[in-house]
Order: structure tokens, then C-alpha cells, then sequence
């Protein structure tokens, strides 16, 4: 991820690999759950323990940030490290346990992620 300072201020660059477009009307988030992991992707809706995402991805393995509030916040330092499987169109989480609203560089970052292929 390339990211530029001006004036104290640090801007990162849009990439052709990070575009996917945003949902109108929805947040992106990282959603940790009980027994299926760590997915970011926007929230289409909540009811409990039940989360519905859209354009999710299952964060399986992650480099370059301490913990999942980081990843939120600042993305992955460490992109090439990490172990994003591809893109779903939706999913349903049945025991979402934490919900972090991502920035928008982090989502950008997460989006960069080549996609990892076993």
C-alpha cells in the first residue's frame, strides 16, 4: 500500500487491486465469531448474535497488526504475509461475538491482500 505525508497528514494511494466499491447504506467491518473466524466485509444486517455481510472475506491469517482493533484501524503492514482467501458475495455469521467498524484505509488494505490460494 503506497501512502503519501503532507502536512502531517498521510493519504493513501487507490489501487485497481483495492476498488471494490462500497454498499451503499452499509458499514465495513471486521466481525470476529465463536467457531468460524474473522471475516471483514459490510454489514447488511445484525439481529443478535447473527450477522449477514456482503463482499466478505475471511481473514484467516494476518501479519503487521497486533490484533484485530489494529487491523481495524490501520490494515496490515505485512500484506504479502498474510492469508485472505477470495471475495464471497454474502454470508451469514450465526455467532458474531465482536463487530469493529473498519477505516478506510484499513478496508483498502484488506482489500489488497492478494487473494491466497492452498
Amino acid at each position: 500500500m503506497k501512502t503519501v505525508t503532507i502536512d502531517g497528514v498521510e493519504y493513501v494511494e487507490k489501487s485497481s487491486a483495492c476498488m471494490a466499491s462500497p454498499v451503499d447504506g452499509m458499514d465495513h467491518c471486521i466481525v470476529r465469531t465463536y467457531s468460524a473466524g474473522v471475516f471483514a466485509g459490510y454489514v447488511k444486517r445484525r439481529e443478535g448474535k447473527e450477522v449477514e455481510l456482503v463482499n466478505a472475506r475471511r481473514l484467516w491469517y494476518w501479519s503487521g497488526a497486533s490484533s484485530l482493533s489494529q487491523l481495524a484501524l490501520e490494515g496490515v503492514k505485512n500484506p504479502d504475509d498474510c492469508k485472505f482467501p477470495c471475495e464471497v458475495p454474502a454470508i451469514v455469521l450465526t455467532e458474531a461475538i465482536e463487530i469493529i467498524p473498519t477505516t478506510e484505509a484499513a478496508r483498502l488494505c484488506i482489500n489488497e491482500v492478494p487473494i491466497w490460494k492452498q
